[in-house]
């Protein structure tokens, strides 16, 4: 299984699991620029998962291309069984399935799923191993250093979700008390590298090629995945995948480049959800493609307002 493992991450880099975020469109333009980065869907609730299964709508979350592989799909839940369950329905989609065992979301936490497993490792171990149960792919799990800075238990939580069978660990450098303030500590990620003998991908803060190499070489990871930094610049993965490779340092996306990504998207979203639907979803990710030239705030201001498809595409046509 471990030979499996290092096929799936063979590019060092991977798309982190963002709620409401990574999802099949985004992902879509992910791959598009990297053949072979490890992509990572949104986190699908166990629970949810058993409700679609019972005929409610909203399996779309699923949808995958042929060419999105390798692709993981990421799970959260408390319920052994119902984790099992989750396993069993996304492997016919999926290369890996990922725990998340690293949300900070207070909703997510209260219902005892995300970073709160940090604080029940034996549950934790449980849910690996009824995943393992569930699924003939490898395993893997997301956390963080802790839940507090009085809770750094990132080293022993590793090594308890290995020895329940988790295959690949991606740990993000903050606790969840720090949610996504403060930086993310590349340099502790090395304790836990130390400590295992499965692959760990470095997460937190990598936002550039600069930065990518910087979490390397103080976390010592086998790779890095990149959540936000990806927003607005879907070549990133890429760019610091060939730089792994070849050692070519690939020019950062001009403002055209990045239009065009952006039509792409919005086109996108709208055929997969629909004109009005699409258009709205697409508010939150005019700050990251429109940022840094003059004008650019208010471009945002008006395209965060504007309804129209076609108003939206001459506001940036004339950018």
């Amino acid at each position: 299984m471990q030979n499996k493992v290092k096929e799936l991450i063979k590019s060092k880099v991977s798309l982190a699991p963002m709620a409401g975020i990574t999802d099949y469109v985004l992902r879509s333009l992910v791959r598009k620029y990297s053949p072979d980065c490890l992509l990572t869907t949104e986190m699908i609730s166990s629970e949810f998962l058993a409700q679609t299964l019972q005929g409610r709508s909203g399996t779309e979350i699923l949808k995958r291309n042929e060419n999105h592989s390798p692709i993981s799909y990421q799970i959260s839940g408390h319920k052994p069984h119902l984790m099992e369950l989750a396993a069993k329905t996304l492997t016919p989609y999926a290369d890996m399935i990922d725990i998340n065992m690293g949300c900070p979301v207070k909703k997510v936490v209260g219902g005892q799923d995300g970073c709160s497993l940090m604080r029940n490792p034996k549950l934790a171990a449980d849910l690996v191993k009824a995943v393992k149960n569930g699924t003939d792919k490898p395993v893997s799990v997301k956390f963080r250093l802790g839940y507090t800075f009085d809770e750094l238990n990132f080293v022993e939580y590793g090594q308890k979700m290995q020895e329940a069978g988790a295959e690949f660990i991606t740990i993000h450098g903050r606790t969840r008390s720090q949610m996504y303030s403060g930086k993310a500590d590349w340099k502790l990620i090395k304790k836990l590298k130390e400590n295992v003998d499965i692959p760990v991908f470095a997460n937190g803060d990598i936002i550039s090629l600069e930065t990518a190499l910087e979490a390397l070489e103080l976390s010592k990871a086998d790779g890095v995945a990149i959540g936000r930094g990806a927003l607005g610049n879907p070549s990133l993965l890429y760019r610091i995948q060939k730089y792994l490779e070849t050692g070519e340092i690939l020019p950062e996306p001009e403002l055209p480049e990045k239009i065009l990504d952006l039509k792409w998207h919005l086109d996108e979203e709208i055929k997969l959800r629909g004109e009005n639907v699409g258009i709205k979803f697409m508010r939150k990710f005019y700050p990251y493609y429109l940022a840094g030239f003059k004008n650019a705030k208010q471009l945002r201001t008006k395209l965060v307002l504007e309804e129209d498809y076609k108003n939206i595409l001459e506001l940036l046509n004339f950018f």
